[in-house]
This record gives C-alpha cells, sequence and structure tokens, in this order.
C-alpha cells in the first residue's frame, strides 16, 4: 500500500476536525477529490478507517492507527523543513503553541513578545483551547508546544512550569459581598453573574466547575472579555469570575473588589507541555526554552 502525503495530511484533517467536508476545506481540496482519495485508503488497506454517524466521522481502530503514524511522518517532514528553513533567512518557521484562555490572555503577550523580537522568522500559530484538548493535541503531535493547567492528566507529556493562575469573584465596591474577603462559589450561586461569550474555553471550564459542584450559574449577560466582566461589576449589573491579574488590570479597579475563592479548582497552576524536549525543532526548543525562563511560576 502506498499513501502520499496528501493522502496523510487529508487523513489527520478528516481526523481533527471530525467531518470529511470541513477535512477537505482544510486541505484546500474539493469534497469528490477527498472522498475519492479516502476510498482509495481504505481500498488499500482492505477495510474502513471512519464510522459515518449523526454528528461526523470517528475513526475505526485501523483509523486509529494510520492516524498516528500520519502524525508522525507529518511532524517528522515538519521538522526537517524547519530545521532547513533555519538555513535561510528569508525562511518563515511556524510554531504551533495550543493554550488555555488565562495563558494567552493574562501571560503569553507579555513572555512571546521578547521573544518574537528576537526571532524575526518565526511566526507563532496560537489557538485557545481547554487544557485537556492541549494536552491531547500535544500528545498526537498536532501541536509541539501546548500550556495546561496541571489539574488534568498530562499522560506520558514532559512538563515545565509557566504561571500561576487565581481566579477571583468580582463585585461593585457597594456589593453586598464587597466586604468578604473569601467565599466558595457555592455561597454566590444564587447571584446574577456576568460571563463570557459562549464557546470560550475558560467560560466552559467555569459551568464545568459549578456542574461538578451542583451548581447551575445564572447569566444575565455575557461578553467577549474580562475588562467587560469587571466594568458591568462596577456598575453592579452582576459579578463575574476572572483571573486576578485581569482584576489587577481592570482600569476601573476603584470601582469593584475582589473576592478569593475558596473552591480548590480556583488557584491552579499552568504549566508548558511537550513529547520529549530533546526530540524538538530548534525554534521549537529556544521557544520552549524562552518561555520556561519567562514564565511566572511562583506562587502569588
Amino acid at each position: 500500500m502506498r499513501f502520499d502525503l496528501t493522502d496523510l495530511r487529508l487523513f489527520t484533517f478528516i481526523i481533527e476536525t471530525g467531518s470529511i467536508t470541513h477535512g477537505a476545506a482544510k486541505a484546500n481540496m474539493s469534497l469528490p477529490s477527498a472522498s475519492a482519495r479516502l476510498r482509495g485508503m481504505e481500498e488499500a488497506i482492505g477495510m474502513p478507517l471512519l464510522a459515518r454517524g449523526r454528528r461526523g466521522v470517528e475513526s475505526t481502530p485501523a483509523g486509529d492507527t494510520l492516524a498516528h503514524h500520519a502524525r508522525l511522518v507529518l511532524g517528522q517532514i515538519d521538522r526537517m523543513q524547519g530545521e532547513l528553513g533555519e538555513h535561510s533567512e528569508r525562511r518563515k518557521t511556524r510554531i504551533r503553541l495550543w493554550a488555555n484562555t488565562a495563558a494567552i490572555t493574562e501571560f503569553l503577550p507579555r513572555a512571546l513578545a521578547p521573544f518574537l523580537r528576537d526571532h524575526p522568522n518565526v511566526h507563532i500559530d496560537l489557538k485557545e483551547r481547554l487544557s485537556t484538548q492541549t494536552v491531547k493535541a500535544v500528545l498526537a503531535g498536532t501541536a509541539p508546544i501546548g500550556i495546561a493547567t496541571d489539574a488534568v492528566d498530562h499522560g506520558a507529556l514532559q512538563t515545565f512550569p509557566f504561571a500561576m493562575d487565581q481566579f477571583v469573584l468580582v463585585v461593585s465596591r457597594d456589593h453586598p459581598l464587597a466586604g468578604e474577603r473569601r467565599i466558595a462559589l457555592q455561597d454566590v450561586n444564587e447571584r446574577n453573574f456576568i460571563g463570557l461569550s459562549d464557546g470560550s474555553p475558560m467560560q466552559e471550564y467555569l459551568n464545568e466547575q459549578a456542574v461538578l459542584a451542583g451548581l447551575t450559574l445564572d447569566f444575565r449577560a455575557r461578553v467577549r472579555t474580562f475588562d467587560g466582566i469587571c466594568c458591568m461589576a462596577e456598575y453592579g449589573a452582576g459579578v463575574g469570575i476572572v483571573p486576578l491579574t485581569a482584576a489587577k488590570r481592570y482600569k476601573g479597579a476603584l470601582g469593584i473588589r475582589t473576592v478569593s475563592l475558596t473552591d480548590r479548582w480556583a488557584k491552579r497552576r499552568l504549566v508548558l507541555c511537550v513529547r520529549a524536549a530533546d526530540q524538538l525543532q530548534r525554534s521549537e526548543k529556544a521557544l520552549l526554552d524562552h518561555l520556561t525562563a519567562h514564565g511566572e511560576a511562583r506562587e502569588g
């Protein structure tokens, strides 16, 4: 059986998106062409690679095996191209970095800026994902580096300290809870909340913690940024949960009060994840070393 790189890329895109249509689009291929290639791969193997369902497609055991080896092959090709590209000043190197919301909004801008300044040919493909999704992406080879919380199972990944992340409740200065120093989420359950937009990985995380505690948060409004949550809390529109760093940075901080959350999930460590540091491309290793050195992993 013979598969070319186009076959392998197409198949990994289909697995990542859970859809032949979306996988074909990501591979810049027409649906009929993608379907024909997929049929050719299945005929070559002599068994189905995908199981079709209402919500899309999933890989069969044979598909899992193909996807695993396809990622290894494509990852090796990417590393080869990246290292060869480092010999050319004009060649651009692109590094995929997956991270959760807190890392992207609160810590990475300050950490990445000097790295990008010092490496003008490096581009960062940054994707915001839940920590569980990030770990899976790094394990699968979809992303060489990820940033996740230490609360999730990292499997066989190597991890390095990056930052401390703490959630706090923000309320207006005349709110009944403004005088509290510490509070559990359960004691705020019946309040009106201001949350992040649907689809936000951080909001999904907070919603999950509420469900695990047997709570249902009542969202009065949803906004796109932590500053938006702080602003609405300042005017008494509701209460919100944001990283402590965001609450401190908010320009109208005199109008809000922060209350520490006592729940265990409210304080977490963020760690850098890789499959094997000694197998990274030179530019990826440089980024890992830089983020490890410029992180904010101290207790706060």
